[in-house]
């Protein structure tokens, strides 16, 4: 496959053009070596010569999570020799999913990351930080490496979680950049202030984010986001992403959404009924992978629930870009007669100062229906926690959850079980949940 890096500043017009041509060749090469595809085009007698435009892609049945978990081994389209690197899902809403890679998709891998931090205003003499595991077959660790190596900057690679390591070599190395979880970024924030680390003076400039939102559905940094630049000044930007889709939407300096890399994925937001829906309308993350090798997606559903925008961005790219997730389909409660997604029972209790960490739990009780439980660790008496939480609770969700208090070392546990790869803030222990 032909990258074509410019492509994102052509007109929508020119890009979904780019993207039917690639879209047939994608067609093709399933039909030829997907077992997956192969019998899913059968069984719904789909010939693949009646696509004949962006917009026929919706004949086609969409492919789940649960399609990858029962069914891992038949999306290979490769022989075993030509796999060169295995990654996984973290398997946070199941069994994990590996993900094999050629040669040829470590190279697209590094191009994505290259893109991503090129339009997050990354530059050749930038020193990037990554705070994140390189190991445990996580995809982001080795992606955002050799994407930072093909940008030309330096890298140092520190691991997640020890502030003070973290603020040693920064101080050392002078990195400008780091690439970690925005909640980490308050750590290292909490650490400075107990070490006079001044940190309008620090060598850090701008932090790449993974893993949880910085925005609200305005634009507007959420209380997390707030949280950070209240005492930090740095320039944030988020980005979406997932091991299977092998690419990400990352924002621009306008801060206006991930933007679309129109060369490597296409992307849909379907309804429950799978039909795509209008530009500021929400429903769930589609995609379909351009130019990947071992293991193709065709109309992929994420589970996410966003909405995108075809505006222009003041910073000249003409690509889509993705709105901050406002949850997981998956992920979504009903509890006492309200709707809540995870990600925002987080927003409330990142903007509650006493409240210095927490683990959401959704499970079922004794009538059948999803109850709701915070897991807490605060400095506060717990009494005086629960006055005081209670009332804020009932007037942001409308609902006040079961309220369980840890220590610190019990939060540190339950954040962090044995064989994560990344930190714990949601619990799904629902009887009848979806996989």
């Amino acid at each position: 496959m032909k990258f074509n890096p410019q492509l994102a500043y052509e007109p929508l017009s020119s890009q979904d053009a780019w993207q039917l041509h690639a879209l047939k060749e994608l067609l093709t090469y399933l039909q030829q070596h997907s077992p997956y595809y192969k019998r899913l085009f059968h069984q719904h007698h789909i010939d693949i010569a009646n696509i004949k435009s962006l917009q026929d892609i919706t004949f086609i049945p969409t492919t789940s999570k649960t399609d990858m978990q029962e069914h891992n081994w038949d999306f290979l389209c490769v022989q075993d020799a030509e796999i060169k690197e295995y990654t996984a899902t973290s398997g946070t809403m199941g069994k994990p999913v590996t993900i094999a890679l050629t040669e040829n998709d470590l190279q697209r891998l590094a191009y994505n990351e290259q893109q991503s931090f090129l339009c997050a205003d990354g530059k050749p003499e930038d020193i990037y930080q990554l705070m994140l595991t390189l190991d445990r077959q996580f995809m982001a660790g080795i992606a955002y490496y050799q994407g930072i190596r093909q940008l030309g900057a330096a890298l140092v690679r520190t691991g997640p979680g020890l502030p003070a390591m973290q603020w040693d070599t920064i101080m050392r190395l002078q990195a400008n950049s780091i690439v970690t979880v925005p909640t980490f970024i308050l750590s290292l924030i909490e650490w400075a202030k107990e070490h006079q680390i001044d940190l309008a003076h620090s060598p850090v400039k701008k932090a790449v984010c993974i893993g949880e939102s910085l925005r609200n559905s305005d634009f507007e940094l959420n209380a997390l986001g707030e949280k950070i630049n209240k005492d930090w000044q740095i320039k944030l930007y988020s980005t979406y992403a997932s091991t299977e889709m092998q690419t990400a939407f990352t924002e621009c300096s306008a801060g206006m959404g991930g933007h679309q890399q129109p060369d490597l994925i296409i992307m849909e937001i379907l309804d429950d009924h799978d039909k795509p829906v209008k530009a500021g309308e929400y429903g769930e993350v589609t995609i379909t992978t351009l130019g990947v090798e071992g293991m193709p997606l065709l109309r992929y559903r994420t589970g996410d629930v966003c909405t995108y925008y075809d505006s222009h961005c003041s910073c000249g790219r003409h690509s889509r870009r993705l709105s901050p997730v406002l949850g997981r389909k998956l992920q979504m409660i009903k509890y006492k007669g309200t709707t809540l997604y995870p990600p925002a029972i987080f927003d409330i209790l990142n903007n509650i100062g006493f409240v210095k960490e927490y683990v959401v739990e959704v499970f079922t009780n004794e009538l059948g229906m999803d109850d709701l439980k915070l897991h807490l660790h605060t400095l506060l008496p717990v009494d005086d926690c629960e006055m005081k939480l209670k009332p804020m609770l009932q007037s942001k969700l409308r609902v006040v959850p079961l309220l369980h208090f840890h220590s610190g070392s019990e939060m540190q546990a339950l954040q962090f079980p044995a064989g994560s790869r990344k930190q714990v803030r949601f619990i799904d222990n629902r009887e009848n949940k979806l996989l």
